[in-house]
């Protein structure tokens, strides 16, 4: 009888420079989280930040890929002024505004719901034609344990493709479709309907969208990759059922343990972090607690 044939595979060692060599700053300080990606910050009040302290923070979340800011104390006004300081906060049309404040989504978990809004590894909205380039979410009311953000290095998932496989995708692009996260193509469409914050299905905001398969980051010139299941549909030129296997290999390499990291919550933290260059998924751990979250996203540009 032969002997059973090893069908695991060892990731080689990975990490992102800027985790072991972070900037200095003069307005807050950063602490790397895992050498992959992630950072939080201490020492800075969003509220009342001045133009330079902004800018040393987005050069810290050029760095990083995703902050978590500790300590603030945002009333909705507050938090919409300060995305704006970062571009354009917009309405998202998928779920219903925050009374008075259309720029904000409320994300909230009541302790008898079983799925977490955003319960999937994803970019923000990449089936817009210019997806949003940075999500903010404010931390109103958490779980004690549970209920965490985990994020992925997608510049690190492209660059340890195999490089003859990368070769081969250089120049592919992807069909994005709303429907399959919030449409009749969604498995999900019944929970999201019934769930406390309700995902919104307007089939006029159904249109496909082309999007190259890696995009090149417009700061650090870095090609991530730019794919998930809750969007891309299907290769250009492919059916569904033509793109899925190679797809779905992508989509499981995407999210290798040594691209990731995880955010912990607390009242009063906002976390913010760059669609182009990271995915994230909200974990789904804290049956009978409840998570109310606000969130905000800010326009972006045309991937190439």
């Amino acid at each position: 009888m032969p002997g059973y044939v090893s069908t695991f595979q060892y990731q080689s060692a990975i990490s992102h420079a800027p985790q072991f060599a972070p900037r200095s700053y003069r307005h807050f300080t950063v602490s790397p989280i895992t050498g992959a990606m992630g950072a939080d910050v201490e020492g800075i009040d969003l509220a009342t930040a001045s133009d330079a302290a902004i800018a040393e923070l987005e050069q810290a979340l050029v760095d990083h890929l995703a902050l978590m800011i500790r300590d603030q104390s945002l009333e909705p006004a507050q938090q919409i002024a300060f995305a704006n300081r970062l571009g354009r906060a917009f309405p998202w049309p998928f779920a219903r505004e925050m009374e008075g404040y259309p720029e904000i989504t409320e994300l909230i978990q009541e302790p008898g719901d079983k799925y977490a809004f955003g319960g999937t590894w994803h970019s923000d909205s990449c089936n817009f034609e210019k997806p949003p380039k940075y999500t903010m979410l404010y931390c109103v009311e958490c779980p004690p344990v549970g209920g965490d953000t985990g994020f992925s290095n997608q510049y690190l998932a492209w660059e340890s493709l195999d490089p003859k496989l990368r070769a081969e995708l250089e120049d592919v692009r992807t069909v994005a479709s709303a429907e399959l996260g919030y449409g009749t193509g969604s498995q999900d469409a019944e929970v999201l309907a019934n769930a406390t914050t309700k995902v919104t299905w307007n089939p006029e905001l159904n249109h496909e969208t082309l999007h190259p398969l890696a995009r090149t980051h417009p700061v650090t010139g870095r090609k991530a990759l730019y794919t998930c299941d809750s969007f891309t549909a299907r290769f250009e030129g492919k059916t569904q059922e033509e793109s899925l296997p190679l797809l779905r290999k992508l989509w499981a390499h995407a999210v290798t343990p040594e691209f990731t990291c995880r955010l912990r919550w607390k009242p009063g933290s906002l976390a913010i972090w760059d669609n182009r260059c990271c995915m994230h998924y909200a974990h789904s751990d804290y049956p009978g607690h409840r998570r109310h979250m606000r969130r905000i996203v800010v326009e972006g540009e045309r991937p190439v």
